[in-house]
């Protein structure tokens, strides 16, 4: 019992070393004027839309760009948890 409750504590700690090495991850894209960052806890931390943004566009555009950085900050996600030794402890 003690040993599954260390290897539930050693998980919980991997994973919290791994949420704190991605909150310090970023990720920007721009396109059209808008401008979408976001941390690699998928956290968006910013959001800007130029004044000349075309208003008819602007739902298009944003979620375009909102999901170009959701994209972009899954690849830096995946890359450092390969770096920090994959998910063999998640299993």
């Amino acid at each position: 019992m003690f040993n599954k409750l260390k290897q539930f504590k050693d998980l919980r700690n991997k994973a919290k070393t791994l949420q704190n090495a991605l909150a310090l991850e970023a990720v920007e894209y721009e396109k059209h004027g808008v401008k979408a960052a976001m941390n690699g806890n998928m956290e968006i931390t910013q959001l800007s839309i130029s004044p000349e943004v075309n208003q008819d566009k602007l739902q298009n555009i944003l979620t375009e760009v909102i999901n170009e950085t959701i994209k972009r900050a899954q690849k830096i996600m995946a890359k450092k948890v390969q770096e920090m030794g994959g998910l063999e402890g998640f299993n």
